[in-house]
């Protein structure tokens, strides 16, 4: 077997040499440099070892017996650790020496639309004719296999907010794999903000349609903050103390004269400010929470 074709295979070889650091462990005719720190105790000379096999970032033939969480058999979420506009992103996978690429063939055309760091997104590990390992990453049928169907659940899931991550961007929209397993899809204008693969959302359930919810990460009403509260919060978060002699009681001319509102846009404005948690009112005084 050509050391090519070992690369991201689990094997077994014999420990063949020792220093203070590594066992080194050889697999038909190749040697592999496996970390002490992993053994619960050292092996002796002859012995057998199995672990997972690669060629780390500095080139160096590697064995591990703490498998990576992504195989070549098995998807799950990875971390994105580096950006390359002329390669790839970088994920970790569970490797400490190395990170995998997910080639830009995988990725989208607009670099806006890739992943950023620290986003997550779900691959499993390729193999190339030449022993270097690929991040694949996962298209839309993978996730319709594992999805969750909503229509039984449309009823209580309406309005309710949904947590999930941004998988792949289509020009009507950006299709979604929420936290709990729905496929959902957030069409461009109830995106408020151009969206990217691996991006974490949070959005709001306004329908199904194709087995799959549709969401939207517009503010409903309520939340909607007006000019004139908007305003008042300026004038707290600029105050001392973050707070203000002005509530829902005070004179009408004593806030037209201060805010240039009147008393009846003020209340509006304190209602919808309160509604939504940003404000409270005490002993005369209006304070930012």
């Amino acid at each position: 077997m050509e050391i090519t074709e070992m690369y991201g295979q689990v094997l077994s070889g014999t420990v063949t040499d020792l220093n203070k650091e590594e066992a080194f462990v050889q697999i038909e005719g190749y040697t592999f440099a496996l970390d002490l720190n992993e053994l619960t105790e050292i092996p002796e000379l002859g012995d057998e070892v199995a672990g997972f096999v690669y060629e780390n970032q500095a080139h160096k033939n590697k064995m591990t017996t703490v498998l990576p969480f992504v195989t070549e058999g098995v998807w799950d979420f990875a971390e994105v650790t580096e950006v390359r506009t002329d390669l790839g992103v970088f994920v970790n996978v569970g490797l400490d020496d190395k990170d995998i690429v997910v080639s830009l063939d995988d990725l989208p055309l607009e670099h806006n639309e890739w992943p950023k760091k620290g986003d997550s997104v779900m691959v499993k590990l390729e193999i190339d004719h030449k022993g270097r390992l690929w991040g694949k990453l996962a298209d839309i049928e993978l996730y319709t296999q594992i999805a969750r169907s909503p229509d039984s659940d449309l009823k209580s899931l309406m309005n309710k907010d949904e947590e999930g991550t941004v998988i792949a961007i289509r020009e009507s929209g950006a299709f979604v794999m929420t936290d709990s397993y729905y496929m959902a899809f957030i069409y461009t204008d109830e995106q408020g903000q151009p969206l990217h693969i691996g991006q974490h959302i949070k959005a709001r359930v306004i329908g199904s349609s194709h087995r799959r919810l549709n969401l939207s990460m517009k503010p409903r009403a309520y939340e909607e903050i007006t000019p004139d509260a908007q305003m008042i919060v300026a004038v707290l978060e600029h105050s001392r103390d973050k707070k203000m002699p002005y509530t829902d009681k005070s004179d009408p001319d004593d806030i037209k004269e201060y805010f240039g509102i009147s008393k009846g846009s003020f209340k509006r404005a304190l209602g919808n400010l309160m509604k939504q948690g940003k404000i409270e009112q005490k002993d005369g005084y209006t304070y930012l929470k």
